[in-house]
């Protein structure tokens, strides 16, 4: 890649600092290069949608857990994915929920893809390495 590209950020939002400390360290284990910005929670999340609208450049992909304070993960993407300008954005949720009551309701209002975390690092490690493939190297974006 040309040195004067700058690659596109990924939007990671989780409230919970342990899974957030492991997906980073799992991007960091796996050479993913591309900047990495942190929502903390939902609200958080939301106020990205006006810092592109003022011009910030948007993510490669978002990273959404589901079960975060303030504002869920499923607000977040209904609101995201109804925006005329940022619905084409890929979102894959990656959460601890297995419900099919949260998959159904995460397609319905769609997610690109949903992701329930494995329990153990070196799993991680591995799902972080197929997201990185997929979203950087075989998916084409708009």
């Amino acid at each position: 890649m040309p040195s004067n590209t700058i690659e596109k950020s990924i939007l990671l939002v989780e409230d919970n600092p342990v899974d957030l400390d492991l997906t980073l360290r799992a991007f960091a284990a796996k050479n993913i290069s591309n900047p990495i910005q942190t929502a903390r929670d939902g609200e958080e999340a939301l106020q990205y949608l006006e810092r592109w609208e003022n011009g910030e450049p948007t993510p490669i992909v978002i990273l959404l857990d589901l079960n975060m304070p303030k504002v869920n993960g499923l607000e977040v993407l209904e609101k995201l994915k109804s925006h005329p300008e940022f619905k084409t954005i890929p979102v894959i949720i990656l959460t601890t929920s297995s419900e099919s009551s949260d998959l159904q309701k995460a397609y319905h209002l769609g997610v690109n893809s949903y992701i329930v975390k494995p329990v153990s690092f070196e799993n991680f490690l591995e799902v972080v390495g197929h997201i990185d493939l997929y979203w950087r190297l075989i998916n084409k974006p708009s």
